[in-house]
């Protein structure tokens, strides 16, 4: 078996702002690096497509620096339009992201069509992940490390070439986005940019299982997106068990951070519950649901569990709800006053749905159906 190659030293530039590029590629004039942040938001896939630049400078920008820190390895398509694609990294680590698609209804009576797709990008922050839910396939694999913002924001550049027109952004992939702030911020700072992609911070949201630390670092220091808390039980002595990460974020302290989130201008919260049957789908489960929210501006998203093979609860099988299990527990909380959003279930055929991401049904196929080339 012959060796594997040592990873490309050459920095990726798709995760730096014009600024960034400028500090970088001193002495060049400013304006040079305006144009190669414009040409990477554009699409650019190499350097020999930037051609308001000097062949020369071409050149010597392809010795020195990659465009993409990784490469789409390979891609999965689900009859509900989701795509799930996997990347390669330079050492060697993969991660996945997913583009889901919806239909959406037109309410202007001037839109010649009455319905038109909206295009949003799930995103990854680290290889692996350490927060270690049972009920996650990605908590089940362990941490490998955090990623950059180059191959945060490669990911979102990846999956626009597959759906040119993405308006919004979830950060829900692999990882726990809090536990990699300052190379998201960096990403999300070259994804906003005005002078080049352009995506408005409020249709950008994060999910965490609920790091308070980071939750508060959030809401002084930015940048203003939406939260989402991955609560699945406000039982704590349960949310400890199903999510081990709790145990150093206790409930009461997790709450004040959110209220704090949200009086430092943080906008309506969404707390988010994957409901596993028999094990937080109860009345008492409902009840603690409730009061935890009571006092914050919250929508809940609930989520019934997309079965993974193999995941376990002490000792017993994990299993998703019912659809009665699912009706009446939402029911309990629509009569305790919270407004409830029941998640529509895409791109579970092809493992890219809520907890899946890990690997699990995706067969490398270098190059055939992604980026083949990195720079």
């Amino acid at each position: 078996m012959p060796p594997v190659p040592p990873p490309d030293p050459r920095p990726a530039l798709c995760g730096l702002s014009p600024e960034a590029l400028t500090r970088l590629l001193y002495p060049l004039p400013a304006f040079r690096a305006r144009q190669i942040f414009k040409w990477i938001a554009g699409g650019a896939l190499s350097f020999d497509q930037m051609t308001n630049l000097p062949l020369n400078l071409r050149e010597e920008l392809a010795r020195r620096f990659l465009v993409y820190s990784g490469v789409m390895s390979a891609r999965l398509d689900a009859p509900d339009g989701t795509v799930k694609i996997q990347i390669r990294l330079r050492d060697g680590a993969k991660i996945e992201a997913v583009l889901l698609s919806e239909e959406t209804k037109n309410d202007s009576p001037e839109q010649a069509e009455p319905r038109t797709r909206r295009y949003t990008a799930c995103l990854s922050t680290q290889a692996g992940c350490p927060a270690g839910c049972v009920f996650c396939k990605t908590g089940s694999l362990g941490f490998l490390r955090n990623l950059d913002s180059a191959e945060i924001t490669g990911q979102f550049l990846m999956l626009r070439a597959i759906a040119p027109l993405i308006s919004n952004i979830v950060i829900m992939g692999m990882g726990e986005p809090l536990l990699n702030l300052e190379e998201l911020r960096r990403a999300l700072s070259v994804l906003t940019n005005p002078g080049g992609l352009g995506i408005s911070s409020r249709r950008i949201t994060l999910s965490t299982s609920g790091i308070i630390g980071g939750i508060r670092d959030l809401a002084d220091q930015g940048p203003p997106i939406r939260l989402a808390l991955s609560l699945t039980t406000a039982r704590e002595d349960l949310r400890q068990r199903l999510m081990p990460i709790g145990r150093t974020n206790p409930l009461p302290a997790l709450k004040e951070a959110l209220g704090y989130f949200q009086q430092k201008g943080g906008g309506r919260l969404t707390l988010e519950a994957v409901l596993l049957a028999g094990i937080n789908t109860r009345r008492e489960d409902a009840a603690a649901l409730i009061a935890f929210a009571k006092g914050l501006d919250t929508v809940v998203n609930l989520i019934p569990w997309n079965p993974i093979e193999g995941m376990e609860f002490e000792g017993k099988a994990l299993k998703e709800p019912s659809k009665q299990e699912v009706a009446e527990f939402t029911r309990l909380l629509e009569q305790g006053g919270l407004k409830v959003i029941r998640r529509f279930r895409r791109g579970r055929s092809i493992r890219g749905a809520c907890g899946q991401l890990g690997l699990a049904a995706l067969p490398e196929e270098p190059g055939k159906q992604g980026l083949e080339k990195a720079d």
